[in-house]
Parts: structure tokens; C-alpha cells; sequence
């Protein structure tokens, strides 16, 4: 693994600071098993950034990170998924000029050994796409939900 260089804060254009001193990524898991589809969500730690609110695993990049990578690491530290049990569909970035934040959408058969893998997360949660809008999301999912929501009923038809 190469140098863990990202945690640290950003002063963005948009007037808010932001995690990440290189962006930030996070994974919007579709399990494809059941009935119908699910995404998996974390309920972040009250001491948490956005404590007590349901998010996607996710987190800093590192200098040397792309965004699947970064994304893709940190659902495996925070809930324990099986990397190599997923399909990545998209990438989706919310760009804040000098920061962003990207949403890598993948794939899985199954729970890809979902579970809390560390003390960032409080619960796990696999949720009808319909139903995110309902919980108590964290406010950068919240704001991005919108544009989230049809990029990950369109992977489904995009096989």
C-alpha cells in the first residue's frame, strides 16, 4: 500500500471545507441478488463528520489514488467488503472546483461480506433505491442523492 497522505481539510471555492486534501471517494454498492435491487449504507459514528446520519462507505484519497481505488479501499477498511466481488458501472463526481467528491457505482451477486469493519460505522443497512431519499442521509449524499438515483437505476438496464 502506498502513503496514506490525504486525511486533512479543504477550504473549497464554495465556502465549506471538505475531507480529503486530494478529493474524496465513496461506493455505492448494488447488490443485484435479491428481489430487487439495494445499496448498501453505513450509519456513521456520532463522533463522526455527519455522525448519525446514513452515508456511503467512503472517504480521503491519497495523492496516488484514482477514484475506484480510493473508493474502493476505504468500503473495504469501514465495512469490510470483498473487493473482488464487484463490478464498477460509473464514476459520478461532485465537483467543487479544487475539491471533489466522487461516487464510484458498482455491483455484486451478493453482500460482498458486508459488515462494520470499523468504528467509523454504527450499523449497516441494504436499502431499496427508492427508500435512501427517506432516511436520515448524510448532507452530502442528501444533496447528491438526486443525481445519484437515476445514474443507478440506468447501471441497471447498462449491463
Amino acid at each position: 500500500m502506498g502513503q496514506r497522505d490525504g486525511d486533512g481539510w479543504v477550504d473549497c471555492d464554495c465556502g465549506f471545507r471538505h475531507w480529503g486534501r486530494f478529493g474524496a471517494a465513496g461506493l455505492l454498492l448494488v447488490r443485484r441478488d435479491t428481489p430487487q435491487p439495494q445499496v448498501l449504507l453505513q450509519l456513521r459514528a456520532e463522533w463522526t463528520h455527519g455522525g448519525g446520519t446514513w452515508a456511503l462507505p467512503g472517504g480521503a484519497k491519497d495523492s496516488h489514488e484514482d477514484s475506484v481505488t480510493a473508493a474502493l479501499r476505504e468500503a473495504h477498511e469501514e465495512m469490510g467488503i470483498n473487493v473482488d466481488a464487484l463490478t464498477v458501472k460509473h464514476v459520478f463526481s461532485d465537483n467543487h472546483g479544487p475539491w471533489s467528491y466522487d461516487t464510484v457505482i458498482a455491483h455484486a451477486m451478493s453482500d460482498a461480506g458486508a459488515h462494520i469493519a470499523n468504528p467509523e460505522s454504527t450499523a449497516t443497512k441494504w436499502s431499496l433505491i427508492n427508500e435512501v431519499e427517506m432516511l436520515n442521509l448524510h448532507p452530502g449524499l442528501k444533496q447528491s442523492w438526486l443525481a445519484l438515483k437515476p445514474l443507478t437505476i440506468s447501471s441497471l438496464t447498462n449491463e
